[in-house]
């Protein structure tokens, strides 16, 4: 009867160690969703001339291979959404300065960030972590565009129009699509001066990617901005 007990303990240890380590992993998971990675702090010395911006700005649908920075990411986030004064003021103009728009970042090659869906916290000029994995094969299919996947991060501009029809009922979409035009020409003027191209999609099944990323109740997806380093000279 010894005999045959004794190598049942190390196997019910074993086993019950395993347990507890998926649990903990697990945890450990689900913890990481939502805690917040700090930005580099925005600059906001002359990096160019506007001009020089505008004149330079294209749409770029090609990118080079590898990632951008941490800081280049944060700084095109900081441009769209960011904060620029004490009262809460932000980079771009929103009616009532109701602030509407969600910006979420699709990491797929961005130093310093594992590949997945975060979501931009102008408060803090963090990310918050909202789902893991490389989500812009998704954003692509959901556009119908393959070329989307091969940029090295993707804005997904999001809105909750109830924060602006509560004051300004009918209008309220009106405002917010001016809204998320102004800040996404500001991350694409940015993104210039970076060294960095852009362009805007707003053509997608809204119903598909709403099933693929991870957006709060209430919001909408309202454009895509595919970003990185323009595979050729976007001059030509």
């Amino acid at each position: 009867m010894r005999s045959r007990s004794a190598p049942e303990r190390p196997r019910a240890g074993l086993a019950a160690a395993a347990a507890a380590g998926l649990l903990a992993s697990l945890a450990g998971a689900e913890a990481a969703l939502g805690a917040e990675h700090l930005l580099p702090r925005p600059q906001t010395g002359a990096s160019g001339s506007v001009e020089r911006a505008l004149a330079a700005r294209r749409s770029v649908r090609a990118f080079r291979s590898g990632p951008i920075s941490l800081a280049q990411a944060g700084q095109l986030l900081w441009a769209a959404q960011g904060l620029t004064g004490a009262q809460g003021r932000r980079a771009a103009p929103s009616a009532g300065a109701l602030y509407p728009l969600r910006l979420y970042l699709a990491a797929g090659a961005v130093e310093g960030l594992a590949p997945g869906l975060y979501r931009y916290e102008p408060q803090s000029h963090a990310l918050a972590l909202t789902s893991a994995g490389d989500a812009r094969r998704a954003l692509a299919a959901a556009s119908g565009q393959a070329w989307i996947a091969g940029a090295p991060a993707v804005v997904l501009f999001a809105a909750d129009p109830r924060r602006t029809a509560g004051r300004y009922g009918a209008r309220a979409d009106r405002f917010v699509q001016i809204e998320a035009g102004a800040a996404a020409e500001n991350l694409s003027l940015q993104a210039v001066a970076l060294g960095l191209g852009s362009t805007f999609v707003g053509a997608f099944d809204e119903a598909a990617l709403q099933r693929s990323v991870a957006l709060a109740p209430g919001e909408r997806p309202v454009l895509l901005l595919p970003l990185g380093r323009p595979a050729t000279d976007p001059g030509r």
